[in-house]
């Protein structure tokens, strides 16, 4: 963490500052506050009501919420996290940003939080003398909604549009160099360990990995920064990025692949049994995985166009199973060097929450390895041919399962699968009221 009042002395150009939340979609909320009274935000925090980090997908109070007025819509207490002050280089004024985290009067940390819930799943992590080590893939979409319908934009090298889908086209990549030069530039500003990038099998898609770390809850940070990165950098360069799940309906979607590996307090990876199967304990996680992914599927998939992703043949998982080096599979065992075994989840789409996604992803880890999980055999061949248990096929379906699973409640806190089932259902029943033109305008700068 950098040190708030040194960082601001160090960079005297920044005149305003933003104070921002996750919420449980993901959205940021906070304040805009002058330079000259930051010092006050950082010393004793800041206040907003603790229904804000439990609003729908439009902004708004949750209907019957008990955080509203049920309790008088009272205060909760904002405190920065370990992150300190970054830039936001997507804004013309030299601006930063000050991640901050809900905890109530008494000092407790506010259990609607989703940056709290990957905390406490670290903290039994951490009293195992495990910790893990993750990484993530994010793909997004660069779009030139201007028109009536959603296209590619014009390379600003061409001036043309590229019609067709070009998976690892460097020409693809080199169309748009400039806004990828300045994307690495804004993340090597924020902090942010942007890796490789790649072009997708979507029109105008692409691939940022993020490299792996041991601090899971900067990781999450890091791909919470980076969608708003991406997203306020492309309408600086006069188009659209989003993170939806699947704004074209004849290409691939968007997902947010998630590696993990688990290191003892020696350094070790519990994983690694020096071959390339990997340990009982990677098999153990797994089997937690599968037995969780049905009743977790909501948080993969937190928005009504996450389930146009979900359908078979079209690089995205339908069936709960494992396999090596295979990606039909929801969960995959990548090959390479025994020291770096790990594991790779494939369900999330790019819309997800990435603090909802890591807790539920090592919190159902964990219970597989407390409970030693015995997951079935890892699948060969192509996993869309095969009989297997499928995840919910339609969001009200994936609510239902959150609702009545007995797993989610040993991995995310009870006011927590309140408040986020609740946002859903109200989204659930407002989305039906909207074409889907209207639907794809919401989610594509939101998710």
């Amino acid at each position: 963490m950098n040190d708030p009042k040194s960082w601001l002395r160090k960079n005297p150009q920044v005149r305003t500052i933003r104070v921002g939340a996750s919420d449980l979609n993901g959205q940021m909320r906070g304040k805009r506050v002058p330079t000259r009274f930051a010092d006050k935000v950082v010393e004793e925090g800041t206040r907003f009501p603790l229904s804000v980090m439990n609003l729908d997908i439009w902004g708004e109070d949750i209907d019957d919420s008990p955080l509203v007025f049920e309790t008088g819509d009272r205060d909760g207490v904002l405190r920065p996290t370990e992150r300190g002050f970054v830039p936001m280089p997507w804004l013309e004024a030299p601006t930063a940003l000050l991640p901050i985290w809900m905890y109530l009067e008494d000092g407790r940390p506010f259990e609607g939080d989703p940056r709290h819930a990957l905390a406490q799943v670290l903290k039994r992590y951490k009293a195992r003398g495990l910790t893990p080590m993750v990484a993530i893939e994010l793909e997004f979409f660069l779009i030139d909604d201007s028109g009536k319908s959603l296209q590619v934009p014009l390379s600003p090298r061409s001036n043309k549009r590229r019609k067709a889908a070009e998976v690892m086209s460097i020409r693809a990549l080199d169309a748009f160099d400039t806004f990828f030069t300045d994307l690495y530039d804004a993340c090597e500003d924020m902090d942010i360990p942007a890796d490789q990038a790649i072009s997708e099998a979507g029109l105008g898609q692409f691939e940022i990995n993020l490299m792996h770390q041991a601090d899971a809850l900067h990781a999450a940070d890091d791909a919470w920064l980076f969608k708003m990165l991406v997203r306020g950098l492309a309408r600086r360069h006069g188009f659209a990025a989003s993170f939806m799940a699947k704004p074209y309906e004849d290409y691939p979607g968007s997902g947010m692949h998630v590696h993990f590996s688990v290191m003892d307090e020696d350094g070790n990876n519990i994983f690694d049994d020096g071959g390339p199967k990997g340990t009982d304990t990677l098999r153990h996680a797994v089997g937690g995985l599968l037995n969780a992914m049905h009743d977790s599927t909501l948080i993969f998939a937190p928005h009504k166009n996450s389930y146009e992703r979900l359908v078979p043949e079209n690089h995205a998982p339908c069936g709960i199973s494992w396999a090596y080096e295979n990606r039909t599979s929801a969960i995959r065992i990548p090959g390479g060097s025994a020291k770096a075994r790990r594991i790779e989840h494939r369900v999330a789409g790019g819309d997800v929450n990435p603090y909802l996604l890591l807790a539920t992803l090592l919190g159902a880890a964990l219970i597989g390895i407390e409970d030693q999980a015995e997951p079935p055999a890892p699948i060969t061949g192509n996993a869309y041919a095969q009989e297997m248990p499928l995840i919910p096929g339609s969001w009200g379906e994936a609510m239902d399962a959150f609702e009545t699973s007995t797993i989610m409640p040993r991995i995310l806190p009870p006011g927590l699968i309140r408040y986020f089932l609740a946002t859903k259902r109200q989204e659930l029943h407002y989305m039906a009221e909207l074409s889907p033109a209207e639907q794809v305008e919401i989610y594509l700068d939101t998710v």
